[in-house]
C-alpha cells in the first residue's frame, strides 16, 4: 500500500470546509462550515463538529481514511481550520484572555530585541496547540454501526468507533495542561512542551542554543500564566445488560472528554459515544512499572444521550377524538396485557398485574415534592412457568425500573 501524501489530504480538508454547501427552499447556497469558521474566527464558537455524512457527499475516500486513522485526520482538519481562520476574520477580536496578552507581550518584546540576522531556535517557536482557540470533532457517518464494548479490541486502535452503554462514573471537570511553558533561569529563553496524555514528565534542562553552546546548564521553571489548560473529564461506561453473554460480567470502558464535550453526560445516563480508540501512553516511572501492559481509552468526539424524558414518552400534543375512541374501544385492556411478553403463552392475570405495575402506583408527596411510590410484586409458582422471564421483560421494557426481581418456586 502506497504511503499517503498528508499535505494533499490537508488540502482536501481545506477545500471541503470552504466549498461545502447546501441549498434552502429558495435555492440559495448555505455554506455550513464557512459560517462556522466565521464564528470561530471571532471567538463566538469553540467547537467545530465535522459531520462525516457531509464529507461523504464530496469525497467518500476521505471518510474512509478518517474512520481508519482518526487521530491523524483530526490534526489535519485542525491545521486546515488554523490556516483558514485569517481569511474569515472580518473584524479584530476585542475580548482577550490572559494567554492572548501573554503571547502579544512576548511577540512585542521579541520583535524589539531580536537581531535581524539572528536565527531563532525552532524549539522556542509558539506551538500551534498554544495559539488555537478552537476544537475539532467528528460526527460519525450513518453507515458506522454502534458496537458492543467487548467487541472493541486491538484491531480498532486508532479508528473511529461508536459504542453504547450506561454511564457508571463521571469525575469532576478539572483543568488539563495542553501546553506547558517554561522559562530558563540563565538565558531567559522560553520553551514549550505540547502534552497529549493525562500525565507527563516536566522538562528540567534548557534546550536553547545559547545554553547548549555555553554549557551553562540553565534550569527550566514552569510558567502557569503562559501555559494552556483545557477542560477534562473522565467517564466510565458499562455495556447494557442485554449485551452481556450469559455467565459473563459486564465490561467497562474509559472515556476521555475534553473541552465542550464535558458535562454532557451524568452517571445513570444511557449514551452512545463516538470517538477514537487509543492506547494510554504513560511516561517516566509509571511506564517502567507497567512494563508490557497498556491501558486503552476512547477519546470522545461526540456524545448522544439516549434517555427519554416524560414529555418525549407521553407526547406534547393532545389526543384527537378518533384516537380517544380507539383507546377506549372494547378489549383494549386485554390487548395491552397481551402485548407484554407475547412469546409466553397464557398467564393473562399475571400480565394484567404486570401492566398495572408499569402504569400504576401510589402517589407520595413528602414535603410537597410529588414522586411515584414504590411498587413490588411477588410471583409464586411451579418451576418452569416463566416467572423470571416475565419479570425480565418488564425490566427491559422500563430501563429505570428496579432490576431486583424475586420469584418463589414451589418445592
Amino acid at each position: 500500500m502506497a504511503p499517503k501524501d498528508y499535505m494533499a489530504e490537508k488540502e482536501k480538508c481545506k477545500r471541503f470546509l470552504q466549498e461545502f454547501y447546501s441549498e434552502d427552499e429558495s435555492g440559495k447556497k448555505l455554506f455550513k462550515y464557512g459560517a462556522q469558521l466565521v464564528s470561530l474566527a471571532h471567538r463566538e464558537q469553540v467547537a467545530l463538529l465535522v459531520d462525516l455524512d457531509d464529507v461523504a457527499e464530496e469525497d467518500p475516500e476521505l471518510v474512509e481514511s478518517v474512520c481508519e486513522n482518526g487521530k491523524r485526520y483530526a490534526g489535519l482538519f485542525a491545521d486546515a481550520v488554523h490556516e483558514l481562520l485569517p481569511e474569515y476574520r472580518e473584524r479584530e477580536v476585542v475580548a482577550k484572555d490572559a494567554l492572548d496578552v501573554y503571547i502579544e507581550h512576548r511577540l512585542m518584546m521579541e520583535t524589539r530585541g531580536r537581531d535581524p540576522a539572528d536565527t531563532h531556535d525552532s524549539r522556542n517557536q509558539y506551538p500551534s496547540e498554544l495559539m488555537r482557540r478552537f476544537e475539532v470533532y467528528f460526527r460519525p457517518p450513518s453507515t458506522l454501526k454502534p458496537r458492543v464494548v467487548r467487541d472493541v479490541k486491538a484491531d480498532s486502535i486508532g479508528q473511529l468507533v461508536t459504542v453504547r452503554g450506561i454511564v457508571t462514573r463521571a469525575t469532576e471537570v478539572k483543568p488539563m495542561m495542553a501546553v506547558a511553558t517554561y522559562t530558563c533561569d540563565q538565558c531567559g529563553a522560553e520553551t514549550y512542551q505540547p502534552i497529549s496524555s493525562p500525565s507527563f514528565t516536566p522538562l528540567i534542562m534548557c534546550p536553547s542554543q545559547e545554553c547548549v553552546t555555553n554549557k551553562s546548564g540553565g534550569r527550566l521553571y514552569l510558567q502557569t500564566r503562559g501555559s494552556k489548560f483545557i477542560k477534562f473529564q473522565e467517564l466510565r461506561i458499562q455495556e447494557h445488560s442485554d449485551q452481556v453473554p450469559v455467565g459473563n460480567i459486564p465490561r467497562c470502558m474509559s472515556i476521555y472528554t475534553r473541552g465542550e464535550n464535558t458535562r454532557v453526560a451524568q452517571p445513570g445516563d444511557h449514551v452512545a459515544v463516538s470517538g477514537i480508540f487509543l492506547p494510554l501512553l504513560r511516561s517516566g516511572f509509571r511506564q517502567a512499572v507497567q512494563g508490557l501492559l497498556s491501558e486503552t481509552y476512547l477519546e470522545c468526539h461526540c456524545i448522544t444521550l439516549m434517555n427519554k424524558t416524560e414529555d418525549d414518552e407521553l407526547g406534547t400534543e393532545e389526543l384527537s377524538d378518533e384516537e380517544l375512541r380507539h383507546i377506549t374501544e372494547e378489549d383494549f385492556y386485554e390487548k395491552l396485557a397481551g402485548s407484554i411478553a407475547p412469546e409466553i403463552y397464557g398467564h393473562e392475570d399475571v400480565k394484567k398485574a404486570l401492566l398495572l405495575l408499569l402504569v400504576g402506583g401510589v402517589e407520595q408527596a413528602p414535603r410537597g415534592m410529588k414522586i411515584r411510590g414504590n411498587i413490588n410484586i411477588c410471583l409464586m409458582g411451579d418451576p418452569g412457568v416463566a416467572k423470571s422471564q416475565l419479570l425480565s421483560y418488564i425490566d427491559r421494557l422500563a430501563p429505570r425500573s428496579e432490576s431486583n426481581t424475586h420469584t418463589l418456586t414451589h418445592t
